[in-house]
């Protein structure tokens, strides 16, 4: 009998997966339902971005297999980017490595890093993937606590009192999902000197930085980051590219050559008009990052009106696609989304499928339209 490797022992089918294929069993009986759950950007991306693909695609040799490390015109974009954002010098030829979208560098940045047995920090509640990535190698997450007390950034001190003689990685991410958090100057400098001391590795997902939040920050601009630090980027929510596939990975080039030794293995490039377009977008201006920022904070004033039908309670100073809302005290957040689910036609995500700590909330997406989520609040009447 031919049976899986033991390794997905450790890890099920991602919620999303599951969960879209009860909704279309849904729809095909009749329900209409409007799913509210998901932050892939419905905008499209820019002008300039869509036709720089459809001229680079028609170039001789744009279906040939590309360069492991993208075009050196990508990377000196995406270095570009980094300078004029963040303030952050990075060397396009060896800090660099653009990615088919963050998610396959979680899995890469594992790979090139841990052994069987490391252990890896965790938020709780945080991306599942990081998880995933972790158990598929045979690694141990080590879950660390946040909570909306302590505005979700890691307990340092408490973390300190830990043994962390195996731990390998911290997985962080800010502006934070689910929750929207910010990270403060302070918590990346105190960040990065905990990860000496211990000799970490800090691996900073920073997809949601130019959306609503008007100080965008990256690790990497902190002194010492480098020595201690990576982050990974993507052009999946700033430039409404989600299906495209484009992200980085940005540090030292120790670090770099050590994914890409990866990557190399793994994959033969990214096409050649995809990164082509990806240059367009990063050069976008200041008002396509307005325009933008306009159309989620009309969308998210929605949503606040959907969590308070919801009878939630939420922050509002928090960046990202999503609203964190927490369920009244006598309920969960699984059973406010059942709820939603079965009697109102409405799918929002239960706080849980990101860790224990997020059992007690919902998260719904801003990506989805102003008439859909006044449709919802209908519903809800």
């Amino acid at each position: 009998m031919i049976t899986p490797s033991s390794r997905l022992l450790g890890v099920t089918e991602y919620y999303f997966s599951k969960k879209l294929r009860e909704i279309r069993d849904l729809e095909q009986s009749g329900k209409a339902i409007i799913n509210i759950a998901i932050g892939s950007p419905d905008l499209n991306p820019s002008k300039n971005t869509l036709n720089t693909l459809k001229s680079a695609s028609l170039l001789p040799h744009a279906n040939q297999y590309q360069s492991y490390q993208g075009l050196p015109e990508l990377r000196q974009a995406m270095a570009a980017f980094y300078q004029s954002k963040f303030k952050v010098a990075l060397n396009p030829q060896a800090e660099i490595l653009p990615l088919m979208g963050s998610k396959e560098g979680v899995m890469l940045v594992s790979l090139a890093f841990l052994n069987a047995g490391d252990q890896v920090l965790i938020p709780n509640p945080g991306y599942p993937t990081y998880t995933s990535a972790t158990r598929l190698l045979n690694a141990e997450p080590v879950f660390y606590e946040l909570n909306e007390a302590h505005h979700w950034h890691p307990d340092l001190a408490a973390l300190e009192r830990q043994d962390l003689s195996k731990v390998k990685m911290m997985w962080i991410n800010y502006p934070h999902m689910p929750t929207g958090s910010l990270a403060t100057e302070a918590l990346f400098i105190n960040l990065i000197k905990f990860a000496k001391k211990h000799q970490i590795l800090l691996v900073n997902d920073n997809p949601y930085s130019f959306i609503l939040n008007d100080h965008p920050m990256s690790i990497l601009s902190f002194p010492h980051a480098k020595a201690v630090a990576l982050e990974l980027n993507s052009l999946s929510k700033t430039f409404n590219m989600p299906g495209w596939r484009v992200g980085m990975v940005l540090g030292s080039k120790p670090f770099i050559d050590a994914v890409l030794q990866v990557k190399s293995n793994m994959d033969s490039g990214m096409y050649f008009g995809i990164q082509k377009s990806a240059i367009a977008a990063l050069q976008s201006d200041a008002q396509w990052f307005a325009d933008l920022n306009a159309v989620y904070a009309k969308r998210r004033l929605l949503v606040w009106k959907i969590m308070d039908a919801l009878n939630c309670t939420y922050q509002k100073d928090t960046a990202g696609l999503f609203v964190w809302g927490k369920v009244p005290d006598n309920t969960n957040g699984e059973a406010v989304s059942d709820y939603l689910l079965y009697q109102k036609n409405v799918f929002v995500t239960p706080g849980f499928i990101f860790g224990s700590q997020g059992a007690s909330y919902i998260r719904i997406s801003l990506c989805e339209t102003e008439t859909l989520l006044k449709s919802v609040l209908s519903r809800l009447k």
